[in-house]
């Protein structure tokens, strides 16, 4: 466990120390900020619940994508550099490792997530929300952020370098995404195995509209689960090599 948390330190402490860290940052807020007054506040009035509904919306998806170039310099670019032969040849477990890069990760982008506040906060300016609606909202996104960070992580495990983490994180990432299409084109029971996994249509809806949901809970848990697993399995594959 400590050897998770030095790990998790040392991470969180390139994201905040390099300009990359303040750039995805920068860009998730400005994208979060456009979006929400391009898309959500314009057009015809709307009551206060739906204009937060339409930012979790939005937030969601920005999430996703955020998520992957996060996680695109965990493993791949200690690979990439040559420093990955060091790390795990010091006197730590692979699980240790994945999962320290993976928290450090998580607690960035749960700081940019929270920074995001700012936005839903304007809609008190003329209306009222709830704040059970806001806190639903932002577990959601928080949830929805860590499977897809763990999905990242995997795809850093399995690539040489950063980029190609990118490209297979994205598209592992897109894969779950269009599983609710896969789910309305095909019949019984592939069509519910398919909405199931899906990423975003079938589990966060719900926390958008502010609603708790445990199978909701469960399933981001369980994905977050199963992609730090099997990026750990590839780290001891690639030990013993």
């Amino acid at each position: 466990m400590r050897s998770t948390l030095l790990i998790a330190r040392r991470e969180l402490g390139a994201y905040l120390r390099s300009m990359t860290g303040y750039v995805i940052a920068a860009l998730v807020l400005a994208i979060d900020g456009v979006f929400f007054q391009a898309f959500v506040m314009s057009g015809a009035d709307k009551l206060s619940s739906q204009v937060l509904s339409g930012f979790f919306e939005i937030a969601g998806g920005v999430t996703m994508v955020s998520s992957v170039f996060i996680s695109m310099r965990l493993l791949a670019e200690e690979r990439q550099t040559g420093t990955l032969v060091l790390l795990t040849s010091s006197p730590v477990r692979d699980s240790e490792i994945v999962i320290g890069k993976f928290l450090s990760a998580l607690v960035f982008l749960g700081m940019i997530t929270l920074a995001t506040v700012y936005i839903p906060a304007l809609i008190f300016v003329n209306g009222k929300v709830s704040f059970g609606h806001m806190a639903a909202g932002y577990i959601g996104l928080l949830l929805l952020g860590s499977a897809s960070l763990a999905v990242g992580t995997l795809g850093s495990a399995l690539a040489r370098t950063q980029v190609l983490a990118a490209i297979f994180s994205g598209c592992m990432m897109a894969a779950l995404v269009v599983c609710w299409m896969l789910g309305r084109v095909t019949e019984r029971p592939f069509s519910d195995i398919f909405a199931t996994i899906a990423l975003w249509q079938k589990h966060f809806p719900a926390f958008q509209a502010g609603q708790i949901h445990l199978r909701d809970v469960f399933f981001y848990l369980a994905l977050t689960y199963l992609a730090l697993f099997g990026a750990t399995r590839v780290m001891e594959a690639r030990r013993w090599r």
